[in-house]
């Protein structure tokens, strides 16, 4: 599988270093906000233990496609929002247990990424598994990834586990940039009361380790009940661009392009990872 030529084209891996932070909610509403920009958009929902993406994108128990190509089987990934996607949640019963030993988890990945009609996508976004491990290690060895982003939450706990996900896509052997850090969970902010503000995780946290790691803080998502209500309903709150959260996203979506732009004029392109194993600490 490792032969086959995909073309795609800015690859963004979404990081944490932890979880519980809200990974997947950005990815997905970062692809969605994406769509809206008119781009076309792909999302895999790399974390190969805990699929959330077809529940959060209301695509759950869907079946994508298989159709014959190239004298293989090809799987059609599924569409929702204007975001083509694929995750491991689309091939198990919701509710079990993905019980997989690490080669399993990567051979299953490898199929997503080189046995799907991905088409020639304008970004490909990569939702990974929180921390660090062989999913990881195997997107940089399968794909030449653009650069990370990476989710925290302004809590310490979090920001500690956030610079080991830095650290780990700075590593001499990975080296792929850092286009920014986004904070989720920014605030809480009562819908009815748009200007209110309660920094009930800290405030500013995530600001002071961009500064400190030398990275753009891309955005900063509030907490309200509708991402979370969103979330569970399958409609992501970017869907209505024009709530709190929503232009977050929006304007999220909008510095990524700023930032990837920037990135490709003065970086050249991110090369794929060639040796076999890894020390990642």
């Amino acid at each position: 599988m490792k032969g086959m030529v995909i073309y795609m084209g800015k690859i963004i891996a979404v990081a944490s270093g932890k979880g519980g932070v809200g990974k997947s909610t950005v990815a997905v509403n970062l692809s969605v906000a994406l769509a809206k920009m008119g781009y076309s958009v792909g999302l895999l929902d790399a974390d190969i233990y805990g699929p959330s993406v077809p529940k959060m994108l209301g695509m759950e128990g869907s079946q994508p496609a298989i159709k014959g190509g190239e004298g293989r089987e090809m799987i059609v990934p599924v569409e929702q929002y204007g975001v083509r996607m694929l995750s491991v949640g689309f091939f198990v019963r919701t509710g079990d247990a993905v019980i997989w030993r690490g080669p399993m988890a990567t051979s299953v990945l490898k199929q997503l990424l080189h046995q799907a009609e991905w088409g020639e996508p304008d970004y490909l976004l990569i939702d990974l598994p929180p921390g660090t491990g062989d999913v990881h290690l195997t997107i940089v060895q399968e794909l030449p990834v653009t650069g990370a982003v990476i989710v925290s939450t302004p809590q310490e706990v979090a920001l500690a586990d956030a610079v080991k996900g830095i650290n780990m896509f700075r590593t001499e052997k990975i080296n792929v940039p850092i286009l920014g850090l986004v904070e989720n969970m920014a605030w809480f902010t009562p819908e009815e009361l748009p200007d209110n503000r309660y920094y009930i995780f800290g405030d500013g946290g995530c600001k002071a380790l961009a500064e400190r790691e030398g990275i753009r803080l891309l955005g900063q998502i509030p907490i309200v009940q509708g991402i979370c209500e969103g979330g569970d309903k399958g409609q992501p709150v970017v869907t209505n661009e024009h709530s709190i959260t929503g232009k977050a996203f929006m304007e999220l979506a909008h510095n990524l392009e700023e930032v990837i732009n920037e990135r490709n004029e003065n970086m050249p392109p991110t090369k794929q990872v060639e040796v076999k194993v890894l020390e990642v600490v």
